[in-house]
């Protein structure tokens, strides 16, 4: 497992309800860097990034907000996860709402790129985030970003993605609360949706391991993108878009130890954890352990904890 670099990116215009800016924060707070140390890896913090300078021409859907900033933060968040990944390390981005993987997906396919390997996706979300600015009714980008990373048309205003990820290549995860409009944008593009019925009849364990066997096949490099809601908000309360029958506890370790045990993970989001809706730092911390399970900490390390 290479060096992790830790990337904060407050970002909170990807979405209307504030609180995401304060995710970084609450990261370092829980532990995320000693989490990961004491499993024998090294970490450097590389801090808060600030969004870049753009403006943006005005976008034709008039829902759509605080372009200039989420171009800002998607232009600043690519440089610098292309920076880590080119110093041998895995970025781990500490969000910030979900429209910040428009950015650090972007910087870790110009990098595997210039490698000349494929880059895999593996969304484990409640949303499939499948709209354009073109096409969301909310005007919230963070609803965006797999269709950006896919090549969907309705992106001008953004840079032109390094290499769009081929269908094929992506995992929806867990999913299961999506817009009929992205429902048949994604058959169309014939995207996987591993929902929460699939993962119901066929278990969690084999459709993420053919997924992972796909990436291993070809030396792929794998970016994973969690985002909060993919557990169930009763015990992870502090998102702002909470869906109920999320994974649970022992389903989501399920998927990090796996993640784990592949070796495959080169890249890494931790998205849309809202501190203010959270209940005494204990989303933060389950988002940490969901990490150190990724690293290596097995199921019998678990402390025993007061709730």
């Amino acid at each position: 497992m290479p060096n992790c670099i830790l990337i904060g990116a407050p970002i909170d215009e990807g979405q209307r309800r504030a609180g995401c800016v304060m995710g970084p924060a609450a990261y370092r707070v829980a532990g995320l860097a000693s989490a990961i140390t004491e499993l024998g890896h090294g970490v450097e913090d590389w801090g808060d990034l600030s969004p870049a300078e753009v403006t943006a021409a005005p976008c034709p859907n008039p829902a759509v907000h605080d372009l200039d900033r989420v171009l800002g933060w998607t232009e600043a968040l690519c440089d610098r996860v292309d920076d880590a990944l080119s110093a041998g390390g895995m970025p781990i981005i500490l969000g910030g709402d979900h429209s910040l993987a428009l950015g650090s997906v972007a910087g870790a396919a110009a990098f595997a790129k210039r490698q000349d390997r494929p880059l895999f996706l593996l969304w484990l979300d409640a949303h499939s985030d499948f709209h354009t600015p073109l096409t969301t009714t909310s005007g919230n980008l963070h609803g965006t970003p797999v269709a950006y990373i896919a090549g969907r048309e309705g992106f001008d205003a953004f840079p032109p993605f390094p290499q769009p990820i081929a269908p094929e290549r992506i995992c929806l995860f867990g999913i299961r609360s999506v817009d009929p409009a992205e429902h048949a944008a994604l058959l169309k593009a014939d995207i996987a949706i591993n929902d929460m019925r699939v993962l119901d009849e066929r278990g969690i364990v084999a459709p993420l391991r053919e997924f992972l066997d796909q990436v291993r096949a070809v030396g792929g490099m794998l970016h994973v993108s969690l985002d909060v809601d993919f557990l169930d908000p009763s015990i992870a309360p502090a998102v702002g878009t909470t869906v109920p029958g999320g994974t649970t506890f022992r389903e989501a370790h399920l998927v990090m130890e796996l993640l784990h045990e592949s070796g495959l993970v080169t890249s890494l989001d931790l998205v849309e954890l809202n501190p203010f809706l959270d209940e005494r730092g204990r989303t933060a911390k389950l988002m940490v352990e969901l990490v150190g399970s990724m690293m290596g900490r097995k199921v019998f390390d678990r402390p025993t904890r007061s709730f």
